[in-house]
């Protein structure tokens, strides 16, 4: 069976992080598991790589973006929603 959206940003999440997937929880921010702005964006990238989606972020200015990274949860959402477009 296909892991979820939610499972698979999880897995790249707390891979980034170097934590167990148990670690990440979904009211977690980026800077409450250790990821700091290279992590950030390789945490982007795997996304892009593993959904096949491009997301709106700019590494210079993460505040000014579309895609909400203020927690885990909100990335999730912002992730299931480029999916969602994409297949639209």
């Amino acid at each position: 069976m296909a892991e979820s959206v939610k499972d698979q940003v999880i897995a790249i999440i707390a891979e980034q992080a170097v934590l167990e997937v148990d670690d990440v929880k979904l009211d977690s921010t980026l800077e409450d598991l250790g990821i700091d702005s290279l992590g950030l964006v390789e945490s982007i990238f795997a996304i892009e790589e593993a959904f096949d989606i491009s997301v709106p972020f700019n590494a210079n200015d993460p505040t000014s973006s579309e895609f909400d990274i203020s927690s885990v949860a909100s990335i999730i959402g912002a992730v299931e929603g480029l999916v969602s477009e994409q297949k639209g």
